[in-house]
C-alpha cells in the first residue's frame, strides 16, 4: 500500500512536571518543568512522519500558539492543516510524571474540543492511503459529528479507517456503549490495555483482543513494558515482546507505536512485523521527555 496518511485530531500543549517523590498535598513538590508541543494525534502524525510516512493532521488550535505548533509539526515533517479558533486557546494538557515514569493527565481540551465538520475538507483525503482518528475526536458532539463524515468519505474511497480510543476516563464519561457506536466504521483498533479492557469487557488482554478485533477486523492491544498483541478477525496472531528501554516519561508512548505502526502498514509490513515497529516506537519514546520523536 502506498499513499499518505491523514490523521484527525488534536494538538495541545503540553506542560510535562517530572517529579521523583509523590505529589506532597497543600505544599511544593520540586519537579522539572517543559513546554513542549503534544497531543495524540499530533504525536502519532511527528512519529508516523519520523518513521518515512507522508503525514496530514488536521487540527484546530487557539490563536495563543498557532504558529509554534505549525512550526513544530512542519519541522517534525508532518504538513498542518490547522483550523485556528478565534476565540477558545489551544488544548493544554498537564502531564504529572512520576519516578516510575508513570504519567497522570490534567486536561482542557480548549479549542480541540471546537474540532467538527465545518473544518472538513474532502481534498485532505486526495492521495490518502489510511485515515487515523484520535479517540478524543469522539469527546465532544462535534468531533463525532466530523468522525462519522471522515469515515463516510473514506469509505467511499475504500481507504480503511483506524481509531486510537485515547482515554479510558473519557470513555467511561461519554458511555462505553456511545463510543463503542460511534467507532463502528473503523477496521482496526489500537487501545492500550485499560482500554481494550474497558472496552471488550474482560480483563483478559488475549480475550479483549480477539474480541475488539472480531468487532473490527483488527486490533493491536498495546501493553507497556509487557509489548502488544496483535488480533485479526477475533484470534490474536501475534505477541511481540517490548523493546528494552531506560524509562524516563510514558507520555504519549502509546501515540508512538501508533504512529510507527501505521507508516509500516502504509509501507506494506504486515500485521505482525508492523506491531514489532511500534513496540520499539514506543520504547524510544519513554526515553524521552514529552511525547514527540527527537528533532530531525
Amino acid at each position: 500500500m502506498t499513499g499518505a496518511l491523514l490523521v484527525i485530531g488534536d494538538v495541545v500543549t503540553d506542560l510535562v512536571a517530572l517529579h521523583d517523590r509523590p505529589l506532597a498535598p497543600h505544599t511544593d513538590t520540586a519537579a522539572r518543568i517543559a513546554v513542549l508541543p503534544g497531543g495524540s494525534a499530533a504525536n502519532s502524525a511527528a512519529w508516523a512522519a519520523h518513521s518515512g510516512a507522508e503525514v496530514r493532521l488536521l487540527s484546530r488550535v487557539g490563536t495563543d500558539s498557532a504558529d509554534w505548533h505549525r512550526a513544530e509539526l512542519l519541522g517534525a515533517g508532518v504538513r498542518p492543516h490547522l483550523v485556528v479558533d478565534p476565540q477558545l486557546s489551544t488544548a493544554v494538557v498537564i502531564c504529572l510524571v512520576d519516578a516510575e515514569a508513570e504519567r497522570t493527565f490534567v486536561t482542557d481540551s480548549g479549542a480541540a474540543a471546537r474540532l467538527g465538520p465545518a473544518d472538513w475538507d474532502p481534498a485532505l483525503l486526495d492521495g490518502v492511503a489510511r485515515l487515523h482518528l484520535s479517540g478524543y475526536l469522539y469527546f465532544a458532539d462535534q468531533g463525532r459529528k466530523l468522525a462519522e463524515l471522515a469515515v463516510a468519505a473514506a469509505d467511499a474511497r475504500g481507504v480503511p479507517v483506524s481509531v486510537d480510543p485515547a482515554s479510558t476516563g473519557f470513555i467511561e464519561r461519554l458511555g462505553v456503549a456511545t463510543f463503542r457506536a460511534a467507532i463502528e466504521g473503523a477496521g482496526l483498533l489500537l487501545p492500550n490495555l485499560a482500554e481494550a479492557r474497558l472496552l471488550a469487557g474482560t480483563d483478559d488482554p488475549a480475550a479483549a483482543a480477539e474480541l475488539l478485533s472480531a468487532a473490527h477486523g483488527e486490533a493491536v492491544v498495546k501493553l507497556g513494558p509487557q509489548g502488544a498483541l496483535a488480533a485479526r478477525a477475533g484470534k490474536v496472531v501475534a505477541r511481540i515482546p517490548a523493546a528494552p528501554c531506560v524509562p524516563v516519561d510514558s507520555t504519549g508512548a502509546g501515540d508512538a507505536f501508533t504512529g510507527a505502526f501505521l507508516a509500516a502498514r502504509l509501507r506494506g509490513v504486515e500485521l505482525a512485523e508492523a506491531t514489532a515497529a511500534g513496540c520499539a516506537a514506543g520504547a524510544r519514546s519513554v526515553a524521552l521527555t514529552g511525547g514527540r520523536p527527537p528533532a530531525r
